[in-house]
């Protein structure tokens, strides 16, 4: 189940959780976040490549495109026995920001998203079904747990792809990781 938990961003203790997906999204569009759950009806094998995901999803992926111009697509795929798992999760704990907006589909696991904006940080759980479009400029940090599971359909307006621009604000270490 998708969870948002919202802390004041000098305060990790204090903390007010949502789970309900009209909440969240509610929430989220009062950041400028866009929040969804989609229905995730494709059976994957477990080894599922690349190619078999984006094909088994192939219609959203191309209406994406469309409607927002995304120039480069891509799956990001980590279990716990992958061998870069935690070169992986650190590439992504550090406070960053995107000249473009940073899209996610979560197509099988869950990983957190923290949203640090208006005085707060906004936790967010996605899980498999839940998509995710986070403005550009909008300061954030991603955790995929120290045992990640997760399989995201990655959208980029840019043939680069994922680009971070680190803030240097350590706020990141002071926030429950996924795990905790």
């Amino acid at each position: 189940m998708s969870l948002l938990k919202i802390y004041h961003e000098n305060d990790s203790t204090q903390v007010e959780s949502y789970g309900g997906v009209e909440e969240i999204a509610k929430f989220m569009d009062g950041i400028g976040v866009c929040f969804q759950r989609w229905e995730t009806p494709q059976s994957l094998a477990p080894g599922a490549s690349q190619e078999e995901i984006l094909a088994a999803y192939q219609t959203s992926v191309d209406r994406l495109c469309r409607e927002y111009g995304f120039k480069s697509v891509d799956v990001i795929s980590v279990k716990p026995d992958h061998p870069e798992k935690q070169a992986l999760r650190e590439k992504f704990l550090s406070e960053h920001t995107h000249s473009d907006f940073e899209v996610r589909f979560f197509v099988e696991g869950r990983g957190q998203f923290y949203l640090h904006t208006q005085g707060k940080v906004y936790a967010l759980l996605c899980e498999q079904g839940d998509f995710i479009s986070v403005p550009a400029g909008l300061p954030h940090w991603f955790d995929m747990g120290e045992n990640p599971n997760l399989k995201c359909i990655r959208l980029f307006t840019t043939p680069e792809g994922w680009v971070a621009d680190f803030t240097g604000d350590d706020i990141a270490d002071r926030f429950p990781r996924l795990s905790q």
